[in-house]
């Protein structure tokens, strides 16, 4: 398997919302994955229904990979996601993100902190939101 990037990973999950999720999610996470976000611990079906909610919230998004690091199973970025919500309002977040992969080079651990650059107050938790 190629080295998969986080912005190809958010682009399918959010802007390719005619690709069943579950393939998506088939593709790039483990079926042992776990994520935290802003110190929330979650396991893979709690990340299904974040992913879940963002296609609901979100007509678009786009990805700017800011840094990139990359050393065997770990994987490490600070990148940007511009979002358009479904009311054509503009959310941008800040994500640094700590990753290990599994020995296909799936996700099998994401541990980030999101920072949001602009938005209102209700989109502060959107790294998060079930």
């Amino acid at each position: 398997m190629q080295a998969i990037t986080i912005d190809t990973v958010l682009d399918e999950v959010i802007n390719q919302q005619e690709l069943p999720l579950e393939e998506v999610l088939d593709r790039y996470f483990s079926p042992n994955y776990r994520q935290r976000t802003n110190g929330c611990w979650d396991d893979r079906e709690g990340f299904a229904r974040h992913a879940r909610k963002l296609r609901e919230v979100c007509t678009f998004a786009r990805v700017a990979v800011l840094d990139e690091l990359r050393d065997g199973h770990r994987y490490a970025t600070r990148h940007r996601v511009q979002g358009i919500k479904r009311d054509g309002a503009e959310v941008i977040m800040e994500v640094y993100m700590f990753a290990e992969m599994d020995t296909v080079g799936r996700f099998l651990r994401i541990e980030e902190t999101t920072l949001m650059l602009a938005g209102t107050e209700s989109d502060r938790d959107l790294g998060s939101a079930k």
